[in-house]
C-alpha cells in the first residue's frame, strides 16, 4: 500500500501508470501522469521522503431526480472525471495535517479530541474532525497522517467539491487504519454526518453516495438510513457529459435553496406526512382546489415537480439499461422543463436580472434540438447547466457557449466507474 515516493514516480511515468491512469479516468493518462508527479514532488516539499500512497475521490453529476432525495425520492447521478487527489503518509500521532494546493494553506487538526469544536463550523478542520469521529462511533480506526491534496473539482459548479473531499477523508482512513473493510455506503454516510453536524450544512446524502461508489448509480432513498444503491452499467454511447458554468453567483442564496424543501414539505404536511414520498399521488391532485386554500401556488407546483421527477428516474433508468438513447434524452428535456416550470429553481427571485442559467439553457436548445439534451444541473438559482452532447458535435457546442459565457466556461465530462479510490500498484 505505501510506496517509496521515487519508485512511485517512476511507476506513474512509465507506460504502466500511464494505462493505469487512463483506465480509472476514461482517457488517455498523460495529463493525470503529470499531475500525479507533481502532486508527489509537492508532498515532499512539506513533508519529507517519507513512503505514501495516492488517494482519490471524485465529484458527480446529478443525471435526474432535481430536489428529490431531500423528499426520500429517487436520483440518478454519475461519479466524473475531475476528483480531488490525494497523497498520503500516515504518522504515529493523532493529528492530521493537510496542505491544500488549491487553498494554499495548511490545516492542522488533532483527533484525540472528537468532539465537535467551537469556532470550527464551516471550516475544513470541522469536515476533518467529523469524519474521524462518526469512524469511531461506528467502530472503526481513525489515525494520524500527512496529505498533499490537489482538486480539479471546481467549486460551486454543482459538481460537489465538497462531497468528494469528504469521501476521501474516509477513505483514506479506510486504507490506513481498517484494511479496506467499511463500505462505500458507509463512507458515504460518514461525510454527511461530518458536514451536518461539524461543518453545520444540512445536506442531502446523494453527493456523498455518488462520489464514494462511482460509475452511474440510481439511488431510492424511500429508506434514509438504508437507501438502496443499484449500480448501472453503462456503456460509451456516442454523447459528451457537458457543464457550463454560467458566472453565477451562489453568495446569499441560501434563502432560494432553503425554500425548496420548506414548501414541499409543507405540502407533505397537509397530507400528515413528513415528506412527499409518503404522499399518494392521487389525493394529492384530488385536493389542489384545498392545498390552494392555504399554500401558496408555487408549493403545489413543486410537489408537482416532485411526482414527475421520481417517476422520470425510473424511466430513465430503464432507457439506460435497454440502451434507448432517444428515450433517456427525451426524458432528461423533460425534466429541464420540470425544473424550469414547476420547480422554479433556474433563477433567482431575489435577483431580477440574473438569467444566466436561463439564456444557457435557451441557447443550448437553439443548438441541440433533435440531437441531444439540456437541463438545470444541481441545487440550481446560479451557476451550471448540463448539456448531452453528441461527441461529433462538442467542439461546435463549446465554441458558441463559450462565446457567451467565457473561455473556460465548458468542461466535458467522462463518467468515472470508480468512486473513491486507493491507486494500487504492483
Amino acid at each position: 500500500m505505501l510506496h517509496e515516493q521515487e519508485h512511485l514516480r517512476e511507476f506513474l511515468l512509465s507506460g504502466s501508470g500511464a494505462a493505469l491512469l487512463s483506465e480509472l479516468y476514461q482517457a488517455g493518462g498523460e495529463h493525470q501522469q503529470r499531475r500525479y508527479a507533481q502532486a508527489i514532488e509537492r508532498f515532499a516539499g512539506h513533508f519529507g521522503d517519507a513512503p505514501v500512497a495516492v488517494f482519490s475521490a471524485p465529484g458527480r453529476t446529478e443525471l435526474c431526480g432535481n430536489h428529490t432525495d431531500h423528499q426520500r425520492g429517487r436520483v440518478l447521478a454519475a461519479a466524473v472525471t475531475l476528483d480531488i487527489l490525494a497523497v498520503v503518509s500516515p504518522v504515529d500521532t493523532g493529528v492530521i495535517r493537510l496542505f491544500s494546493e488549491d487553498f494554499d494553506r495548511m490545516d492542522e487538526v488533532c483527533i484525540d479530541s472528537l468532539a465537535p469544536q467551537a469556532g470550527e463550523k464551516g471550516t475544513v478542520a470541522a469536515l476533518i474532525r467529523g469524519v474521524a469521529a462518526r469512524l469511531s462511533e461506528l467502530g472503526y480506526q481513525s489515525g494520524g497522517f500527512n496529505a498533499y491534496t490537489t482538486s480539479n473539482v471546481p467549486i460551486g459548479s454543482g459538481l460537489s467539491s465538497s462531497a468528494a473531499f469528504e469521501v476521501l477523508l474516509g477513505t483514506i482512513q479506510n486504507h490506513l487504519y481498517n484494511e479496506g473493510k467499511i463500505s462505500a455506503l458507509t463512507i458515504a454516510k460518514t461525510g454527511q454526518y461530518a458536514e451536518n453536524v461539524y461543518f453545520g450544512k444540512p445536506c442531502g446524502l446523494l453527493d456523498q453516495t455518488s462520489s464514494s461508489i462511482g460509475g452511474v448509480v440510481h439511488i431510492d432513498f424511500s429508506k434514509l438510513d438504508a437507501p438502496t444503491v443499484e449500480k448501472l452499467d453503462v456503456p460509451r454511447w456516442g454523447y459528451d457529459i457537458c457543464i457550463v458554468n454560467t458566472g453565477g453567483s451562489h453568495a446569499d442564496l441560501t434563502a432560494e435553496y432553503a425554500s425548496i424543501p420548506y414548501e414541499m414539505r409543507e405540502v407533505a404536511g397537509y397530507f400528515g406526512c413528513t415528506a412527499l414520498r409518503e404522499v399518494d399521488y392521487s389525493r394529492f391532485i384530488a385536493e389542489l382546489g384545498n392545498l390552494r386554500k392555504i399554500l401558496p401556488d408555487r408549493a403545489l407546483l413543486r410537489a408537482m415537480h416532485f411526482f414527475g421527477e421520481n417517476e422520470r428516474v425510473l424511466r430513465q433508468v430503464e432507457a439506460l439499461k435497454d440502451k434507448r438513447w432517444g428515450d433517456y434524452l427525451a426524458a432528461t428535456i423533460e425534466s429541464g422543463r420540470s425544473s424550469f416550470m414547476l420547480l422554479q429553481n433556474v433563477y433567482p427571485v431575489s435577483s431580477p436580472a440574473e438569467r444566466g442559467n436561463a439564456l444557457a439553457l435557451a441557447m443550448s436548445e437553439k443548438l441541440l434540438a433533435g440531437n441531444g439534451a439540456w437541463r438545470i444541473h444541481g441545487g440550481g438559482f446560479a451557476g451550471t447547466i448540463q448539456a448531452i452532447v453528441p461527441c461529433n458535435r462538442t467542439g461546435f457546442y463549446k465554441e458558441n457557449m463559450e462565446s457567451l459565457f467565457g473561455t473556460g466556461s465548458v468542461s466535458r465530462l467522462n463518467i468515472r466507474p470508480y468512486g473513491g479510490h486507493m491507486l494500487e500498484i504492483k
